[in-house]
């Protein structure tokens, strides 16, 4: 018997074995590579230095922000605002770390502690401490999205965005003159069925704890609305929309919301995938609301950053995501004009949030 008669038996053998597998094989398996070829420009360095207005930084020692220089100057990041600050001690320390190292190259935005709210003296506490802390150098304040979502007040009850309680702490970042960066709920889908129309399917698949019914704790729309109102509320306040309020996947919605709500600006941290899924809808959007979209990330992975850069910067075609689970479709460049990009890259930045080093920036 020949080696090329036993090969062929064998091959006989397991063929079906394997196109039984490959038939078996569920959507978290398929992710195949694209045989299209288009020009690819890959862009590993911004081109104009930017700020991200979204990042999140537990340590901010002279070590972790000599590393973090190091990753941002490869990046062409000019400077990075960290929205983890804190109050009190916490954001103390980080502020001298920071003006004892690299004093232009990052910011601190100040958090509240929603926790006490309806108790005796809770407001005028957490005025007092806010208002230390941005004495002390923050530069904002950061709304995380357990404000909607998990907070209760003094009485067990869900504690709304728009509480009106909470007007102090709006009225006095519009007196200080800083910004709210705001997340609030997460994005629609999560509120859906879980089914075959979900297009999120496959991020509740594989991180359950995200999945919502549709009253839990709200609806979705409950709580966008809470935000909204609390914007129409304070315009004096401004306030940065964090992933651009969840509706980069509906601009003419989000154009509509601009129009009301001229003291919101959006960032685009976590939503470049619907962006680059659009590019001429995007593009246009970029153009017409160019002083008020902010760039950001959120996650701090610096390998990230190159697919934001070919959405803003270029005009290929068909390239991918870096995450399967948040997009499973291609990525488009916006093809950004340069003053365009400049305004999102550190422009609007620079005007919106107080005692940046303009000069890290060019100067036209």
């Amino acid at each position: 018997m020949t080696y090329q008669y036993i090969k062929a038996i064998i091959t006989a053998i397991l063929l079906p074995v394997t196109f039984v597998t490959a038939q078996e094989m569920g959507f978290e398996e398929y992710n195949p590579k694209s045989t299209l070829v288009v020009p690819v420009n890959e862009v590993k360095r911004a081109k104009f230095p930017f700020i991200d207005v979204h990042s999140h930084q537990r340590d901010m020692s002279p070590d972790a922000l000599k590393a973090l220089v190091k990753d941002m100057d490869a990046l062409n990041e000019g400077i990075m605002v960290n929205l983890s600050g804190g109050s009190g001690e916490r954001i103390n320390a980080m502020l001298k770390s920071i003006n004892e190292n690299h004093p232009n190259r990052f910011v601190v935005f100040a958090n509240v502690d929603f926790d006490g709210v309806g108790t005796q003296g809770w407001a005028e506490k957490a005025v007092a401490q806010l208002e230390t802390d941005i004495k002390s150098g923050a530069k904002g304040l950061k709304i995380y999205k357990s404000l909607g979502l998990r907070y209760k007040d003094s009485n067990g009850e869900r504690l709304a965005i728009d509480d009106p309680r909470l007007d102090p702490i709006w009225e006095t970042c519009a007196k200080m003159g800083v910004p709210v960066l705001i997340h609030a709920a997460d994005p629609r889908s999560f509120w859906n069925p879980m089914d075959s129309n979900n297009e999120r399917w496959l991020e509740l698949k594989t991180h359950p704890r995200r999945k919502r019914s549709a009253t839990n704790p709200a609806p979705w729309e409950q709580i966008i609305n809470e935000q909204h109102n609390m914007f129409k509320k304070h315009p004096k306040t401004k306030f940065i929309n964090a992933h651009m309020g969840w509706y980069a996947n509906n601009l003419q919605k989000l154009g509509e919301l601009m129009d009301a709500m001229p003291n919101m600006y959006v960032g685009i941290g976590a939503v470049i995938s619907e962006l680059g899924r659009q590019p001429k809808n995007a593009h246009t959007f970029f153009v017409k609301y160019q002083d008020r979209i902010l760039f950001g990330k959120d996650s701090w992975r610096p390998n990230e950053f190159p697919t934001y850069f070919r959405v803003l910067e270029t005009d290929d075609e068909y390239f991918p995501y870096y995450k399967k689970y948040h997009a499973f479709w291609a990525m488009y460049g916006l093809n950004l004009p340069d003053e365009v990009l400049k305004k999102v890259y550190y422009k609007n930045a620079l005007d919106l949030i107080p005692g940046l080093d303009k000069n890290l920036f060019p100067k036209d």
